[in-house]
């Protein structure tokens, strides 16, 4: 069938044509998931609006993170996970076309890790999988958990599960791996779309998040230790 690649000419405006990157990623309903959705007039709208806002106002993203006085620790991560989740899965399907199973055919992070899949329905023991269905498995599971009432509850007053911030270091940790693969088998498609400031500023903020509250063990991040040192500190 015809290869259906974004949009890029040389020359044109990188953001420019990450924006129609952006925009065909949406159009196409498989990469894209619908956000979970924040109910205006909720607390948890209110929080995500005030982070949204301090993203946008070109504050130092380790500040940005920091929990705001007076909130509950539990909504700011369930209102950053829901986010990342969505904007990872936004970078992930501006790449997807490039990760195939010829191209990805183990979910790998350069030639020392390589990341198996294990979940509590079809794949009781770690499985060795592509990168693309990894991935597919990956964002199905975590919708999934984003959208139970009992794991992310939308109503005001209804308190979150007690194991509800190991589930959030799940979610994160599966999550980062997703940079792994894109930044170690993808860049080159980063840098053909123009994207790599929008890639690099999306990993700054879920970098310093996970760091400010410890949601992800150390030894997850050893693979791009070397770009982080970079571009981070």
């Amino acid at each position: 069938g015809s290869h259906r690649s974004c949009p890029w000419t040389p020359g044109s405006q990188p953001r420019l044509a990450m924006a129609l990157c952006l925009k065909q990623v949406f159009a196409k309903d498989k990469t894209f998931r619908p956000r979970k959705r924040f109910e205006p007039g909720t607390q948890r709208f209110e929080l995500y609006k005030k982070a949204q806002a301090s993203l946008k106002s070109g504050l130092d993203l380790r500040s940005v993170v920091r929990l705001p006085p007076g909130e509950n620790i539990d909504d700011w991560i369930a209102v950053h996970v829901v986010d990342f989740f969505n904007r990872i899965n936004l970078i992930y399907g501006t790449m997807a076309e490039r990760c195939s199973e010829t191209s990805c055919p183990v979910m790998a992070g350069g030639p020392r890790y390589e990341y198996r899949w294990q979940d509590e329905r079809q794949y009781r023991r770690p499985a060795k999988l592509s990168a693309p269905r990894y991935m597919a498995l990956l964002m199905d599971w975590i919708e999934g958990l984003i959208n139970d009432e009992d794991v992310f509850p939308t109503r005001v007053g209804v308190p979150f599960p007690k194991n509800f911030q190991q589930v959030c270091t799940k979610i994160l940790t599966r999550l980062f791996r997703v940079f792994v693969h894109v930044y170690i088998h993808h860049f080159d498609s980063i840098l053909s779309m123009g994207a790599e400031a929008h890639v690099n500023t999306c990993y700054k903020h879920f970098y310093y998040f996970i760091c400010e509250f410890s949601l992800v063990d150390q030894r997850e991040l050893e693979p791009l230790r070397e770009m982080t040192e970079r571009i981070c500190h």
